[in-house]
């Protein structure tokens, strides 16, 4: 599917006509949409790995006393 990767216009091509097509306005929403899940996805990564190290450091030190 087009709108996956990120291609914003293509070329059809109709009994030897090219046509250029761009995406319309609700493909334009879905991939403003799905950029921001990714983003959200990605922040929430990146704070469950510091809170795993605040963990295993939390951890290490209770158990070395």
């Amino acid at each position: 599917m087009l709108c996956k990767i990120g291609v914003k216009r293509y070329l059809q091509i109709f009994s030897g006509k090219m046509v250029n097509n761009l995406y319309s306005d609700e493909e334009k929403g879905i991939q403003d949409k799905e950029s921001k899940e990714e983003t959200i996805l990605a922040m929430l990564g990146i704070i469950g790995t510091i809170l795993n190290l605040v963990v295993i450091i939390f951890v290490y030190i209770y158990t070395t006393l």
